[in-house]
């Protein structure tokens, strides 16, 4: 893969997670201050939906019909449409739902269709991808520094950036590398194989495990997705959407350390670190604030915890899948692996974290009351419990076969 091509694979990650990054970490505190306080969990339920939707189109579509670099396109022009139409929507919540649901069904399938157009464009993936995703996460730290400086968080002015920013990568993407379909038109595959449910009927009690823990410490993540930015912003921290950004570069940092924390410690205690980070995070949210207003060390360090949060679990477990399945059916275990948590578990966590607010204050535009420390406590109990359920259950048998 020559410079060229890597300059424009990693613009091409840029604009995508800039535009995902830019709207959808502020969203929470936009629908709050639009008189919507009450519905931030059930619209970012939306995401699951897409995701669950998203392998269909692109087993269905994308896959079979046409280059994926045109359908990049497309999609990132519709959704940039829904965004702007998002902005301006007001405070109807059906509407406003449809317009979040829609934007998500045309972005959601766009992620795994960029991953497909670099691999397709490169000659080393396990070298060569990894540098060239980073700047996807560059993308995402970038637009929250952006909105953040901007002070635009309670306003619609974000998704109007990533309105803008998507039709100007849906015009970029026409220029990406050539990347045909991926499977013969008249190939036929079941809504199972699409889904991953056929690669997975023989998986053990320890896959079985991860599967069911995976799902239920997607609720806590759910919390920290609908409500994190919102919470920063009612306690009290400037530059909400900037300072969260300190994830994403922590992000970045531990999946770096990954490979040595599993080559020192093992998958199964890598595994439970990732867990117990949530319940320390939100108990550093929980008391992270008072009266007087935020305590930054405290936040700063739960915000820091993202890294650990997301890869030593969500990642780590995605390695685990990989080495656990042979080579024709992996593809289709991570399906299903995405399946139940960006889909299923994002589902039910959006929806019972936004009972949760709602149980725990005003849903008022300002939302004054909200009691915030209890609130944060919910998902802190829920992941030490799926923690204490995980240790006892799930046995790594793989690890012999894992050169991790």
């Amino acid at each position: 893969m020559n410079i060229g091509i890597r300059a424009r694979l990693s613009l091409m990650m840029f604009l995508q997670y800039f535009v995902w990054g830019a709207w959808w970490v502020p969203f929470g505190t936009y629908l709050m201050h639009a008189g919507l306080g009450s519905w931030i969990g059930t619209m970012f339920s939306a995401q699951g939906l897409a995701a669950i939707l998203s392998p269909l189109f692109v087993g269905v579509i994308a896959d079979r019909y046409f280059s994926a670099q045109k359908v990049v396109a497309v999609l990132h022009l519709a959704g940039g449409a829904a965004l702007l139409a998002l902005s301006y929507a007001g405070a109807e919540p059906g509407l406003v739902f449809a317009l979040t649901l829609g934007a998500l069904l045309a972005y959601m399938p766009t992620l795994p269709l960029t991953n497909a157009i670099a691999f397709a464009a490169m000659t080393d993936t396990e070298r060569q991808f990894p540098a060239v995703r980073v700047l996807g996460t560059i993308g995402w730290i970038i637009a929250g520094l952006l909105v953040g400086w901007l002070g635009a968080e309670q306003s619609a002015l974000p998704l109007r950036i990533a309105a803008g920013v998507s039709a100007l990568y849906a015009a970029y993407a026409f220029t990406l590398p050539a990347t045909p379909p991926a499977a013969p038109a008249g190939a036929s595959i079941g809504v199972a194989g699409l889904l991953g449910l056929d690669a997975v009927r023989g998986g053990d009690r320890s896959f079985w495990t991860l599967i069911v823990c995976s799902l239920l410490l997607m609720v806590p993540l759910s919390f920290y997705y609908a409500y994190a930015n919102p919470f920063l912003v009612a306690v009290g921290v400037t530059a909400a959407a900037g300072v969260q950004t300190i994830g994403q570069v922590s992000e970045v940092g531990f999946l770096l350390l990954l490979p040595l924390f599993l080559r020192w410690f093992g998958m199964k205690t890598v595994l439970m670190i990732g867990m117990l980070a949530w319940t320390a995070r939100y108990c550093l949210f929980a008391f992270g604030f008072d009266t007087s207003g935020p305590n930054m060390p405290m936040l700063l360090i739960a915000l820091a915890l993202h890294g650990v949060c997301f890869d030593f679990f969500l990642v780590a477990g995605q390695i685990w899948v990989d080495k656990r399945f042979p080579a024709e059916t992996r593809g289709r275990a991570q399906s299903f692996l995405a399946l139940v948590t960006w889909g299923i578990g994002s589902i039910i966590g959006s929806l019972l974290a936004n009972a949760v607010y709602v149980a725990h204050g005003s849903a008022s535009a300002d939302a004054p009351a909200v009691d915030w420390h209890g609130f944060w406590l919910v998902p802190s109990a829920l992941a030490a419990v799926v923690a204490i359920a995980f240790a006892f259950s799930f046995r790594d048998r793989a690890a012999s076969r894992a050169d991790v």
